[in-house]
């Protein structure tokens, strides 16, 4: 049986990939998986049942599949407490927050309207490793908890879960947003009641737009995927930043007053040279991935500060904070976890903060933004090969090693399969866009010719 889950939890086409009886059976052979250890020993010595908070983002599918995923868990004798529509990064918080003893998210976060998936957080509100999820995959094969009478489970509303998260925001917050006009734009998705109020709550004046998701809409023409619409409103309010989200809010993009892109590279950058100056960032290192443009490692490095490379997905980058205790790392796309205060990626969070860099420093975005120059990339996919061969072609690792020398200290190349599809990936750093082009496509016409299947 091939992998179920993916990077990130289970996603597929709702109804047809990700079914109702899928979710259910996910739940229940979470159930099981979940509330082995310590802290279940101890819930189980008490008399009281498990506990497991269920949220979604807003698109049309979460409502059965949380009614499923609500059913699988209360059928295993898991009392759910349903926090309806909220980010991500507030269900993860709200797992610590009251030691649930595990979470569920349903999201496919930027995804479109039809796709949905289902995530969990273990207790401690963090994503499970590989190890965790294949045992819950296991599971899906077993015999299910069935408890009868007293024993099943019950679900009720978990009333104040906005209100606890944006408290949390909140209290990260050193300095008031008071005189700076931002721009929202939430996606129609899950951020789309919270953070507007957490950003005015913080002292901003707030404009708002993506924000009436009617479960169809969620990440179209909006968001972090799509910067347009956020751009043009930015440049004609004459706001001062303008944040955006994906479905399910735990990512954070932002434009400048110009309307330029500031990406999360740029934003880790910003927020790791404030959080150094300050005495904040743990051993002066920050952890990215292998996919962060070079130029972030040079505008930190310059900054006394170092760059450690994970694998691709935020989840990986957790892993590598935690193994160094470092306190601060994230993705390119916008995916920023601050360890002091958050278990995932956080597009509220982070907003918020580099709004607070723009106050106390009195710079505008742009200035911000100014202190890393991103080196230019392309990216060729070369598809129809055998990428499994990828790492023992000799011919391609001479090349590969050839070229690097070639670039030295101004360019770099990753190389990398795919884990869904039949291609490989180059990608490719330079001084200049030309010769980040003629590097790249001498690299992909080989692997063309060596591995075309």
């Amino acid at each position: 049986m091939s992998r179920l889950f993916g990077t990130d939890g289970v996603r597929g086409l709702a109804n047809a990939e990700l079914t109702a009886d899928l979710a259910l059976r996910l739940a229940q052979a979470a159930s099981q998986v979940l509330t082995q250890g310590r802290h279940a020993d101890e819930v189980r010595r008490e008399g009281r049942k498990p506990r497991a908070i269920v949220a979604r983002d807003p698109r049309i599918s979460g409502e059965f599949l949380t009614a499923a995923v609500s059913a699988g868990l209360a059928s295993s004798g898991i009392d759910v407490l349903d926090a309806g529509v909220l980010p991500t990064p507030a269900a993860a918080f709200l797992v610590n927050d009251i030691q649930a003893d595990f979470g569920v998210m349903i999201s496919a976060s930027h995804n479109h309207a039809a796709d949905n998936g289902i995530k969990f957080f273990s207790f401690g509100g963090t994503k499970l490793p590989d190890i965790v999820e294949e045992r819950i995959e296991k599971a899906l094969e077993g015999p299910r908890l069935q408890p009868t009478g007293a024993g099943v489970g019950r679900i009720r509303r978990f009333a104040d879960a906005e209100d606890r998260y944006v408290l949390h925001l909140l209290a990260t917050m050193d300095v008031s947003l008071a005189g700076l006009h931002i721009v929202i734009d939430c996606a129609n998705g899950a951020a789309a009641g919270i953070s507007p109020r957490a950003f005015k709550d913080a002292g901003a004046q707030v404009t708002v737009i993506g924000s009436d998701p009617d479960g169809l809409n969620i990440n179209e023409g909006c968001g972090s995927t799509d910067l347009a619409l956020l751009q043009k409103t930015v440049i004609d309010v004459g706001a001062d930043l303008g944040i955006a989200h994906d479905g399910d809010a735990d990512r954070c993009l932002a434009i400048d007053a110009t309307g330029n892109v500031i990406d999360g590279d740029h934003i880790m950058a910003i927020l790791a040279v404030s959080m150094n100056s300050r005495g904040l960032l743990k051993s002066s290192t920050v952890v990215a991935t292998v996919m962060s443009n070079l130029g972030l490692e040079i505008a930190l490095n310059r900054e006394g500060i170092v760059l450690r490379r994970s694998a691709v997905g935020d989840r990986y980058v957790l892993e590598d904070m935690e193994l160094g205790s470092f306190n601060f790392g994230g993705e390119q796309s916008g995916h920023i976890i601050f360890a002091d205060h958050s278990t995932t990626g956080d597009g509220l969070l982070t907003g918020l903060h580099l709004a607070a860099e723009m106050v106390r420093t009195g710079k505008t975005a742009a200035e911000l933004a100014s202190v890393m120059t991103a080196l230019p990339q392309i990216l060729v996919n070369v598809k129809d090969v055998d990428h499994t061969n990828l790492d023992s072609d000799a011919e391609v690792a001479a090349l590969q090693k050839e070229l690097e020398a070639e670039l030295g200290d101004e360019g770099r190349i990753l190389l990398r399969s795919s884990g869904t599809e039949p291609l490989v990936r180059v990608m490719v750093e330079a001084a200049t866009q030309d010769h980040a082009e003629s590097v790249a496509h001498r690299l992909a016409d080989l692997v063309r010719s060596r591995l075309s299947r």
